[in-house]
């Protein structure tokens, strides 16, 4: 029995298929049919689809009723393979992959879409290029024998396969949608941000804070301009560089208080107001288009609606279905995990295997019991802490886990050196700029800005939130390359290792009402009738054991997840 076809949509509507042989080539003619869902409706025996974008056909089917096990996503792949050739930033799409096999122009990626809800696509607007059947199975098989060129060849399959699979898992949590009670938000703003007036900008409450800092300064301030409130204070006699919170809590003048309140509620009311709600939410669900791999690491995004970065107290209106829950899972301390997984530390590792609490593992055997010096040494060995304080710890920890900071410190020497840094099972951290026909990161598309492996959200409209914030990585600036390439080896082989956790999750819930409706980084909700939920956590547990087992191999760590069985998301911590 053939398990595996090809499938292509074409112009003027219809799609093509065909059966994949073992060695990836078509088993059988190249067939036409009238309809997308239909093709692969009448195909049950097809364990995995071979396509171009899952970002562009799986949708289509799951609004006709019809959901695929597996799929091998090539654009998905020709990104990751780009990345582990050194070649990060070319174009992605099977189009640009078909044209470098050929020896013609290479055609640019066409630009992301804006997600935000309600506009119209522009006639004119660039659409990816479909790509016939037979060429993209040319595609296809040249992608098998690129797999068989890299560092670690079945670790890299294994990427691929994972990475496909959270394609799969992004657009089925784009379908669902997250539960979203509206009422119990706006309840939520009135009672943060107080009732709107008629005819006036801001609501109650930000006009009142904002009238108290006025009073503070003597003039009228406009709290929402720090231009404004810098000069203000100025004017005061105190100089500040920034409206940040911290440096704001450092001064000592009476508009403080109310300006760092204000700017608290100003944020809510920006990112999550009244407007973001009649925005994003529709039929009690939000969608905020989740976007698999979104990062050099690997770790997801949201094409708008600030998706990643929703606040504990909006968190409220993130309500169950009547008689549903939510189950709500949080990885625990993942990052020190999967450190001891990679750089198998024998101490390490004999601390990881536990379900306990790693930090206080860590600080018995090196920091004399101190907990809160332990998590600062082992996070600041990850991040790239290694001054001052940072660099004390780091020598105790190196002491007692000399393998596992010996990694981090490898990484770090060759990214300060631009050479190729990988996760575990192969994402590519990209080379700095400055080679022959290399980039800078500015012009691979990735931003620059504060806080390594932090992830930035606007929060409202249009794309791009969640964006991974890179410090510095420009062709001279090695040491924050170093830094970064440090974390990289870490939260990337995290990202890897949780793609393979939603498989498995995904694939444990096919047969149950419970659908997954929410992921971030190092935490998952899946939305589910009440007498599924305790399965559900069992499905939780069993899917971190295996995650861990296919991204690492047998190795005594455990990841363990701290879950909550609530109504209401809030409710979980």
């Amino acid at each position: 029995m053939v398990d595996r076809w090809a499938l292509a949509p074409v112009e003027g509507g219809g799609v093509e298929v065909a059966p994949l042989g073992p060695d990836g080539l078509p088993a059988g003619p190249v067939v036409r049919e009238p309809d997308l869902a239909e093709a692969v409706r009448g195909r049950p025996e097809v364990v995995r689809w071979v396509w171009r974008s899952t970002a562009e056909v799986y949708p289509r089917l799951l609004e006709a009723g019809a959901r695929v096990e597996r799929c091998y996503d090539i654009e998905a792949a020709e990104t990751l393979l780009l990345g582990h050739e050194g070649r990060y930033g070319e174009p992605r799409s099977a189009a640009a992959a078909l044209a470098r096999l050929s020896g013609g122009p290479v055609p640019p990626d066409p630009p992301v879409r804006p997600a935000e809800p309600g506009a119209q696509s522009s006639l004119f607007e660039a659409r990816p290029t479909e790509v016939p059947l037979t060429d993209l199975l040319t595609v296809y098989a040249e992608q098998q024998r690129r797999h068989e060129r890299a560092e670690h060849p079945d670790r890299m399959r294994l990427l691929t396969a994972a990475e496909s699979a959270g394609t799969l898992v992004a657009a089925e949590m784009n379908a669902s949608g997250l539960p979203w009670r509206a009422d119990v938000h706006r309840e939520v703003l009135t009672e943060l941000l107080g009732e709107r007036y008629a005819g006036r900008g801001e609501p109650r409450r930000l006009a009142e804070l904002a009238d108290e800092v006025s009073a503070a300064f003597g003039r009228r301030v406009r709290c929402d301009l720090p231009a404004d409130v810098i000069k203000a204070f100025a004017q005061a006699g105190i100089k500040v560089g920034s409206t940040r919170r911290w440096e704001l809590e450092s001064i000592d003048h009476p508009a403080v208080k109310p300006l760092v309140e204000y700017k608290k509620l100003y944020r809510i009311r920006v990112a999550h107001g009244w407007s973001w709600l009649q925005d994003w939410v529709r039929e009690g669900r939000f969608r905020p288009e989740f976007l698999a791999g979104g990062t050099v690491t690997g770790r997801w995004v949201t094409n708008g609606g600030g998706g990643l970065q929703i606040p504990k107290v909006i968190r409220r209106a993130v309500v169950a279905d009547p008689g549903w829950r939510l189950v709500v899972a949080d990885a625990d301390q993942m990052e020190p995990r999967v450190l001891a997984a990679i750089s198998r530390d024998p101490g390490l590792m004999e601390v990881a295997a536990r379900t306990s609490d790693l930090y206080q593992s860590v600080s018995d055997r090196a920091f004399s019991g101190d907990r809160e010096q332990a998590k600062l040494a082992v996070l600041g060995a990850v991040y790239g802490q290694t001054s001052g304080d940072g660099l004390k710890n780091l020598a105790a920890l190196r002491r007692r886990f000399p393998k596992a900071v010996a990694y981090v410190d490898e990484a770090a020497r060759a990214g300060e050196e631009g050479r190729l840094v990988r996760t575990w099972l192969g994402r590519t951290c990209p080379p700095a700029a400055g080679g022959a026909g290399q980039e800078t990161w500015e012009e691979a598309g990735i931003p620059q800005g504060e806080g390594a492996g932090r992830e930035a959200d606007s929060g409202g409209g249009g794309g791009g939130d969640g964006q991974e914030w890179v410090p510095g990585y420009a062709s001279g600036n090695s040491r924050a390359r170093g830094r970064f390439a440090r974390n990289f080896v870490v939260q990337g082989s995290g990202a890897d290792w949780t793609l393979l956790l939603l498989a498995a999750l995904r694939r444990a819930c096919a047969g149950l009402a419970a659908e997954l409706v929410f992921f971030q980084h190092d935490e998952v909700i899946v939305h589910c009738p009440q007498e599924e939920a305790e399965t559900v956590v069992a499905a939780v547990r069993e899917a971190s054991e295996l995650a861990a087992r296919l991204t690492f191999g047998e190795t005594p760590v455990r990841f363990p997840f701290t879950t909550a069985v609530v109504e209401c998301y809030a409710d979980a911590k």
